[in-house]
């Protein structure tokens, strides 16, 4: 059975790994992992953090805001027909 890790240690061994303070292999062993692990998490960071501060990430929670109001109106509105339809019957 694999070993599964979770978000907030790949954050911390991927940043401890940028820092260059210690080893590839000396966080490997600090934190039982594969070298192999630390190294992908460390590219992982190094690729993705450029994304952080793009437009489109701020664009997104917008876009995201608007979906959840939308479908707030659906369901209100359906809670309505649903009464109504309670009455009716």
């Amino acid at each position: 059975m694999r070993k599964r890790y979770g978000d907030k240690l790949k954050a911390k061994v991927a940043l401890e790994a940028l820092k260059n303070e210690m080893t590839i292999a000396e966080i490997a062993t600090k934190y039982e992992v594969h070298r192999d692990l630390v190294q992908k998490w460390k590219k992982i960071i190094l690729e993705e953090s450029a994304g952080l501060f793009s437009p489109k990430q701020v664009k997104g929670g917008k876009s995201n805001e608007k979906k959840v109001d939308e479908l707030y109106k659906q369901i209100g509105q359906l809670k309505v027909e649903n009464d109504w339809l309670k009455k009716k019957l």
